[in-house]
């Protein structure tokens, strides 16, 4: 039940669908295939061992193939969106984008497929039969009844999960936002009134889901075309008869007096102004029709300011979305090989949902909507489809739920692991980040934002405090906590903010900074104005006095710029120049490269430096390290200048006795390459891909890394400081919050390390 305003024109529309590779999936193969032992083993004669492995265990399919990470999207085409019945393979560009969503939202790889059929046990059959070759059945775009009748034959027949997404996806979300609606007009569901317009596959399971949280039946009024459905009306079939109510009222009208909730599943303009101003005080008005609702949001609240209202379209708040639920509810089902999806899973995962609304918003959401800001209140009582957290959220209750109803074939027995994994899953960032993120809630550290009135440096410090990592100290004027409260922080005082103009630690600022020049040509005067107007300089002044562990920064300046403020007041280490390093996050794999911020054309002390913090802090990512010295030269060949620096920077490793890998020259494929240093360099020290890069330069280290950024595939973090005497991270100019959240993660790490070291 969604509907996008984007416009487009049909033109646009085929030509996305043909430009390149026609239509919108692909199937990629997760094992090697360059080799004829490759082949021989992905195919005859190495097959035949986990073909006989299934037949005497047929578990181990779930071990041996991708049938437990495989869902079938499954149609008959004979109700397309809200085209109607236009027949199977006119349905197959909706499937492919249903297969579409289901990888980008919950990694679960997807196939669709269109059974040229109306009739309903024709249909059943074809299914059924294919339950071998899949972990779960969606079936999508059936016209009712048949829907009924096939799904739950299908329920039966077939044991794996079978989840008519049309009925309950919109059940199970709507069902979130009733929860959250219900809460913030004080109601229970067993004492609200409802009525459901329509009487089709989604209005009857989402009555159904209601009915089975908790409303209760002789509440809940259900009309169709012909009016109210009531006990003893003619010409109703058994799945509305199911929910014939007791009652007088025989118009929408008439059933819509006093009520407390309308869920609109029906047509454009059905619901009447002078209709919902009977209703209850603060009513709940969920229209949902496609691709008008019953009644639009500024009619209705024109009626009723008091109404809580709902839509199914992204243009309006309260966006009732099916993609909020059902790649999650695969997710969790997939994971924990469930036999079946049941009302106690779709129960679980509409609670998920409310609670995760109530939550404080991350920034990825605000960057989703064009930066608008949302907070839990009537206007976003359900989530927003590209809330980072749902994948953790709703899958982690979804397998919980099967666990404890017995459908779940390999229960999760440590929830708290599988939500990391969760999380890694889409976000690999993540799963090379745990050791610093569970060390930062752990042992919480201050961090300083120096640009404490940015939004985006706002939500990073509202997701820093919120997850535990920390207290986030805010360098701002008084105004930071209008624009927390904006951003829906219930008590902005709890921030700290500090104002580089008025606080009263100004003057010790003022002060340290002045020590350090005065006899350097800079009178107190022109430190006092730096102090005032510049908060790079007045929070790394805060960061030296000790009112914070670490400072993040570099949002609103040129790197460079950023650097030689913060430098002026915090030394470098001992003999130690700064440099940068970046982190490049693939799903298999983790890469750093340096320095990509700081030293033009290292000379051979620094390459070797850089090496030695470079492996520290790759231990500190939970990597070993394997590093480098990239050139455009192998080993000598080709001959060219500029390398003699790198071989001796080897040589002082050498004379250190490091405890880690490191080896040089090589070009980056050669490094990258284990199979090639293997058949060509058989005499590298390496063991492996090297996993950090010593580059040649700033030019060439820095342009890699804005490369990989801007056009990889690859998550790219960074640059994050080395070598200054404190913790100070300067962020790119185009760093999201979760950016921000990450360095200030490592930043507050760097602190814990360096208390450590003077115990």
């Amino acid at each position: 039940m969604s509907e996008s305003t984007i416009k487009f024109s049909e033109g646009e529309a085929i030509e996305y669908h043909s430009r390149g590779r026609p239509g919108k999936i692909e199937i990629i193969a997760t094992k090697p295939m360059a080799t004829q032992r490759d082949l021989s083993l992905a195919y005859s004669p190495g097959v035949a061992v986990p073909v006989q492995a299934i037949a005497d265990d047929p578990g181990r399919a779930y071990e041996l193939t991708a049938k437990g990470n495989l869902v079938a999207v499954i149609t008959n085409g004979t109700a397309i969106l809200g085209m109607g019945n236009l027949g199977a393979l006119a349905a197959k560009p909706v499937m492919e984008g249903k297969a579409v969503l289901f990888k980008r939202f919950a990694d679960v790889d997807s196939i669709d497929i269109e059974v040229a059929t109306e009739d309903a046990q024709k249909f059943i059959d074809a299914v059924a039969l294919l339950e071998p070759s899949f972990g779960g059945i969606n079936l999508e775009d059936i016209a009712a009844p048949d829907c009924f009748v096939i799904e739950q034959a299908l329920k039966e027949r077939m044991n794996i999960p079978v989840f008519h997404d049309d009925q309950h996806g919109t059940a199970i979300i709507t069902a979130a936002g009733l929860i959250n609606a219900c809460f913030l007009t004080e109601r229970s569901l067993a004492d609200v009134k409802v009525v459901v317009n329509g009487a089709g596959a989604a209005a009857i399971a989402c009555t159904e889901l209601i009915k089975a949280m908790g409303v209760r039946p002789d509440h809940v009024i259900m009309c169709d075309r012909k009016g109210v459905i009531y006990k003893g009306r003619d010409g109703v079939d058994q799945w509305k008869s199911a929910h014939a109510a007791k009652t007088n009222a025989r118009t929408l009208a008439e059933a819509l007096e006093g009520a407390d909730v309308f869920l609109g599943l029906s047509a454009a303009g059905a619901l009447k102004p002078a209709m919902i101003a009977t209703m209850a005080k603060d009513p709940i008005i969920f229209a949902m029709a496609n691709p008008d609702p019953e009644i639009s949001p500024p009619d209705a609240r024109a009626a009723r300011p008091d109404a809580i209202i709902a839509t199914g379209r992204s243009d309006y708040p309260n966006q009732v979305n099916n993609v909020l639920g059902f790649p999650f509810i695969f997710r969790g089902a997939l994971d924990v090989r469930a036999t079946a999806i049941n009302d106690e899973m779709k129960i679980a995962a509409a609670h998920a949902l409310a609670e995760l609304a109530r939550e404080a918003v991350p920034e990825e959401v605000a960057a989703a909507y064009g930066g608008q800001t949302h907070s839990f209140g009537r206007d976003y009582i359900i989530p927003a489809p590209f809330d980072p957290r749902l994948m953790e959220v709703v899958a982690s209750a979804v397998a919980e739920a099967a666990g404890r109803t017995g459908v779940a074939q390999k229960p999760i027995e440590d929830m708290a692991a599988y939500r990391q994994q969760l999380r890694a899953r889409l976000n690999p960032t993540v799963a090379v980040m745990s050791l610093a993120y569970e060390a930062a809630r752990s042992n919480p550290k201050r961090v300083l934002f120096a640009e404490g009135e940015e939004p985006n440096v706002l939500r990073a410090a509202i997701a820093f405090k919120d997850a535990g990592y920390g207290t986030p100290i805010l360098v701002g004027r008084e105004e930071v906590y209008d624009m927390l409260k904006e951003l829906g922080v219930e008590h902005p005082k709890d921030f700290e903010v500090l104002n580089s103009r008025n606080s009263p630690l100004v003057g010790r600022a003022v002060d340290f900074i002045y020590a350090k020049h005065q006899r350097h040509g800079l009178l107190r005067r022109e430190i006092e104005r730096m102090v005032n107007q510049d908060r790079n300089t007045f929070t790394a002044a805060m960061l030296a006095l000790g009112e914070g562990d670490a400072m993040i920064t570099g949002t609103t300046r040129p790197f460079s710029q950023s650097l030689k403020q913060v430098r002026m007041v915090i030394d470098d280490e001992p003999d130690a120049t700064p440099f940068g390093i970046n982190i490049i996050v693939g799903r298999h794999h983790t890469v750093l490269i340096a320095d990509t911020a700081v030293t033009e054309r290292p000379d051979a002390d620094q390459y070797a430096a850089i090496a030695l913090r470079s492996a520290g802090f790759a231990r500190r990512m939970g990597l070993e390290p394997r590093i480098a010295f990239i050139s455009y030269t192998t080993f000598g060949n080709p001959p060219g200048t500029h390398i003699e620096e790198m071989r001796d920077a080897v040589k002082i490793l050498d004379s250190f006795k490091c405890d880690f890998e490191y080896e040089g020259e090589m070009a980056p494929d050669v490094a990258l390459n284990y199979d090639m240093q293997q058949r060509y360099y058989a005499f590298s020290r390496l063991t492996g891909p090297a996993n950090i890069l010593v580059m040649p330069g700033l030019q060439s280290a820095n342009l890699s890394a804005k490369l990989l950024r801007e056009l990889g595939g690859e998550s790219v973090l960074g640059p994050y400081i080395l070598g200054l005497e404190l913790p100070v991270q300067i962020a790119p100019m185009t760093a999201s919050a979760s950016d921000l959240v990450t360095l200030a993660v490592l930043a507050a790490g760097s602190a814990r390390e360096r208390k450590r070291a003077k115990i």
